[in-house]
This record gives C-alpha cells, sequence and structure tokens, in this order.
C-alpha cells in the first residue's frame, strides 16, 4: 500500500445539512444586520437589489464555488490547499489565514459589547444619551489613538466569556462542536431575528423607514460606485475570501454536491440580508416618527447604528426592555456562528503544518488569539485599533488578496478548468465557460477597480483623521507585515502525513474521475452499437 493509502484521515462533516448550516451561520454575521441596510439605502434603495442580484450571481456564487473546489479537493486547509495547486500559491493561503486571525482578534470584542447590551437593555442603562453611555461610560474611550494598559474590566469580562465559549465549541471538533452549534443556533438566529422583524413592522412610522429603504432612484443604476458597493457587500458578506469557507469544505465527504450547497448558502446569506434590511428600516421609521425628523437623518451605519441608534429606539418604543434583548441576542449568535469559522482557519492552518492535532492547535492557536485579544481590545484606546485593523484588513487586505488569488489560479496556473472538473464531477448544477468568465474576467475587474481606489483614498486622505504613525502600525504596516510573514511561513516544509492527505484526496478523485470517464465511454458506445451506428 502506498503512503498516500495509509495517509491519515480528516475531520467531516457527517452530512451536507450540518455543513449548509455551518456555512450559512458563518456567513451572517454582523455585516449582515448592520452594513447592507445602510449600504442599500445609500446606493439607490430598491434599485439597488438589480446591481445586488447581478453581484451574487456573476461574482458571489462562482468565487463560492472556486474556493469549495480548492478546499475540498485537497481536503486540507487554506496554505496546503492552495500549494495543492502550485507551491508558489501557498503564500495566498497563508495571507487568508492571517487576515482571518486579525479579524478574530477584533470580532470577538464587538459580540463582546453585544453580550453587555443584551443585559443593558433589561434596565435601558444608556439613560437618554446613548452615544456618551456607548462611548464613555461603557468603553471609557481616551479619544487617542494608539496602544493603552488601561483595561475596561466591563468589556473584558464578556470578551473573555466570549472566547471561552468558542474555544469550547472549537475544541470539541468539526462535528460535535461547529456542526452541533451551527444546528442549534442558527435556525434559532432566524428564528429571533424573524420575532424582531414582526415586531418592528408594527412600529408607528415603520412604513416611512421601509419607503426610505425600497424606494428606488433608478439614476443610481448609472453611477458605478452603486455597482462597486453591491459587489463589495457580497464579498464582504459572503465570506468568501477569508479562507472560511475553503477550510469548511475541506471537511465535506468526497460525494457531496458542492455547487448545490453553495446555491443554498449564497441565496439563503442573501435573504437574510433582505430581512435585515425590513426590521432595521422599521425601526429607524419608528426613530424618526418619535423624534420629528426624516429618516434621513437618523440612518447610521455599522457600530453606530447597533450600539447607539438601536438603543435610542428601545428606550422609546413601548416593550423596549424585550425587543433589545431580542435585537442583541441576534447580534450574539450572528457573531458567535461567524467568529468560530473565522478562528477555524488559522486553527486548521497551523494543524496542517505542524502535524498537530486540530485539538492541540485550538489549544495553541485559539489560546493565542484570545491574549492578543484580550490584552488589545478591552482598553481605553482598543476603538481606535479596532476601527483601523477592521477598515485596512477588509478594504485592502481581503480584496487585494481576493485579486491576488484569482490572477493565480485562473490567469498564471490556468487551474479554473481542473477546479470546474472537480466541481462537476460531485455536483448536480454543472459550471461551464460562462462560470469561468465571471470568475477570471468580471470579478477581476471588480476586484482590481475597489483595490486601487481605496488605496488612492487612504494614500491621499488618510483614515478617519487618525495619526500617520497609527496607520503605518495597525494599517499599512500589519498588512506588509502579514504579506512578509506569509512567504516567510511558506519556506517551513510541511510533515509528510499532511502531503500525504493531499495525494490520497487528489489520487481518490482522479480514480473517481477515471472511472466516471470510463463508464461515460463504455456506455456511450454500448448504445452506438445497439443502434447500429458502428460498422464492424
Amino acid at each position: 500500500m502506498s503512503p498516500a493509502q495509509q495517509a491519515p484521515g480528516r475531520q467531516v462533516f457527517v452530512s451536507r445539512t450540518a455543513f449548509i448550516l455551518a456555512a450559512i451561520g458563518s456567513a451572517i454575521g454582523l455585516g449582515n444586520i448592520w452594513r447592507f441596510p445602510y449600504v442599500a439605502y445609500d446606493s439607490g434603495g430598491g434599485a439597488f437589489i438589480i446591481p445586488y442580484l447581478i453581484a451574487l450571481l456573476t461574482a458571489g456564487i462562482p468565487l463560492l464555488f472556486v474556493v469549495y473546489a480548492i478546499g475540498h479537493r485537497a481536503r486540507s486547509s487554506a496554505p496546503l490547499a492552495y500549494r495543492s495547486l502550485h507551491r508558489a500559491a501557498e503564500p495566498i493561503g497563508w495571507f487568508k489565514t492571517g487576515i482571518a486571525t486579525l479579524i478574530g482578534i477584533y470580532y470577538a470584542v464587538i459580540v463582546g459589547w453585544a453580550v453587555s447590551y443584551t443585559g443593558f437593555s433589561f434596565t435601558q442603562a444608556w439613560g437618554d444619551d446613548a452615544e456618551g453611555f456607548f462611548m464613555g461610560e461603557y468603553l471609557q474611550q481616551s479619544g487617542e489613538a494608539g496602544l493603552s494598559g488601561d483595561f475596561v474590566p466591563g468589556v473584558m469580562i464578556p470578551l473573555i466569556i466570549v472566547w471561552v465559549v468558542c474555544l469550547v465549541i472549537l475544541y470539541a471538533g468539526v462535528q460535535s462542536g461547529i456542526a452541533r452549534f451551527s444546528k442549534i443556533f442558527v435556525p434559532l438566529l432566524v428564528v429571533v431575528f424573524a420575532i424582531m422583524v414582526v415586531r418592528s413592522l408594527f412600529l408607528p412610522g415603520a412604513a416611512a423607514g421601509l419607503d426610505a429603504l425600497f424606494t428606488p432612484d433608478w439614476a443610481a443604476l448609472t453611477d458605478p460606485s452603486v455597482w462597486i458597493a453591491a459587489y463589495g457587500q457580497i464579498f464582504f458578506s459572503l465570506s468568501i475570501m477569508f479562507g472560511i469557507m475553503l477550510t469548511y469544505a475541506s471537511y465535506l465527504k468526497r460525494k457531496t454536491n458542492l455547487t448545490g450547497s453553495g446555491l443554498v448558502v449564497g441565496f439563503a446569506n442573501s435573504s437574510f440580508e433582505m430581512l435585515a434590511g425590513v426590521g432595521v428600516f422599521a425601526a429607524l421609521g419608528f426613530m424618526a416618527h418619535t423624534a420629528g425628523t426624516g429618516v434621513d437623518e437618523v440612518v447610521s451605519n455599522g457600530v453606530g447604528l447597533a450600539f447607539i441608534a438601536f438603543p435610542t429606539i428601545i428606550s422609546q418604543m413601548p416593550g423596549g426592555a424585550i425587543f433589545g434583548v431580542l435585537f442583541f441576542l441576534t447580534l450574539i449568535f450572528a457573531g458567535l456562528t461567524s467568529l468560530v469559522s473565522i478562528i477555524q482557519v488559522p486553527i486548521a492552518a497551523i494543524a496542517d503544518k505542524t502535524g498537530i492535532s486540530e485539538r492541540t492547535s485550538t489549544v495553541i492557536v485559539g489560546g493565542l488569539m484570545a491574549v492578543v485579544s484580550i490584552l488589545i481590545m478591552p482598553t481605553a484606546t482598543g476603538l481606535s485599533v479596532l476601527d483601523t485593523i477592521d477598515a485596512f484588513t477588509n478594504n485592502i487586505g481581503i480584496v487585494g488578496i481576493a485579486l491576488t488569488a484569482i490572477i493565480a489560479v485562473g490567469w498564471l496556473l490556468v487551474g479554473l478548468p481542473q477546479l470546474r472538473d472537480h466541481l462537476n464531477g460531485v455536483s448536480s448544477f454543472k459550471v461551464g465557460r460562462t462560470w469561468i468568465v465571471f470568475v477570471s474576467v468580471v470579478t477581476p475587474i471588480v476586484l482590481g477597480f475597489m483595490l486601487i481606489q481605496q488605496i488612492i483614498t487612504y494614500a491621499q486622505e488618510g483614515y478617519e483623521g487618525y495619526p500617520t504613525w497609527h496607520l503605518l502600525l495597525f494599517g499599512w504596516g500589519l498588512i506588509a507585515a502579514l504579506a512578509y510573514v506569509s512567504f516567510l511561513v511558506s519556506i517551513i516544509p510541511w510533515p509528510k502525513k499532511s502531503l500525504d492527505r493531499v495525494d490520497k484526496a487528489r489520487a481518490e478523485f482522479e480514480a473517481e474521475a477515471e472511472a466516471g470517464t470510463a463508464t461515460g465511454t463504455s456506455t456511450a458506445r454500448t448504445r452506438t452499437l445497439t443502434s447500429g451506428g458502428e460498422k464492424a
């Protein structure tokens, strides 16, 4: 028996449903709730749905198929999966792993804020000044950029709780931990959020909020920035280029319908975003109605929407405590399901690279991430660090590595036909030339434009008025360091058992493909002979 045949097995999702729920849980995160409604409103309202759906069909789902195929074909973490395509592609996988690590470090504290605000909702602890309470009394921000040793216990304690919960789930493994957690909390997230949306719809002024969101501005369709916003929302909300979906796909059984699963995940994520838009703008309509202003004067995005605007709404509405608990519970559920998937990326990568078990990697990698997160984020300067890392990892790091990966796989390695054959060999929905065009032509053009535009903006205008040294340390410098480390780690040899697993997976898929080709040829020949079409 060859070494490839002796290679050790890998954890798997025992069912396709378990994988789909885990992938949906990863895709549905905080950005679906606080980013999509604002982007849609700011980009043409109802008219935005057109470029959004086009972006989903021409970039989101096609790219989802790409990462599914890469991960499933190699049955390995992101760095090893890219190495299986070509040795030179390994740094791409490590850069994605680094991006996931950085996001995990700051994402956890936002989930911790939601934990705190779930409790605050019962007493409406923020009083009459939600913004002052959030920035001052709760976060205790100094207003300065940099690193501070002044810890905020009210932020640190829930952050520690979040890390403990996540690491316990991940230590339990793919099936017993991630899959079981997703089966419970993804449906619960949808149910709780649906209840909150229904409550929002019966608030005074809700109709005005929905009118503001869905009234189409058809002229916006001629604005290139609106189309870029649509593609950007799809890239970020589907978690395509974080290494998450690739890692999850590596835990699938050999015979799994990849494209069918991708369609379910893609449309489920977008459906939830639409639901979020309805709930958020119905509530903002109530806020505008109460204040006697237009909806455009109360619309906010991101952290401001969740921890300033919504607490204000909760204080003004009847039964606000219940509404507040429901809203912040949805943030906790959405945040935890996404955070678990983010942390799993570096855990799997280090396990493959060192040959240790994923449980040991969970303790080491997850533990180190937790320590860094707890030392940096719950401090008097934590918000400025979080804000800068978030902006540069998302707008420069993710967009840049997505463009690099597509050029490497689609143009330099000409690997898309190979991935197409893999997808078609195990899936019900077949992909062909159109899929290759979407991935290798349409997507790089959009990503290239986004990247150049963002680099110019940050270079000329900076970011949020932070000093240059701060942006160099937590922005440009962090991205450059990540690229350097990615190349450096790629030099380290892989353990034999990790390489053997890739060889075994590839051999199994190639054998099945050859068997399928042989069967198809034999069947075709039999049909021809039976019909008398072939002469002796």
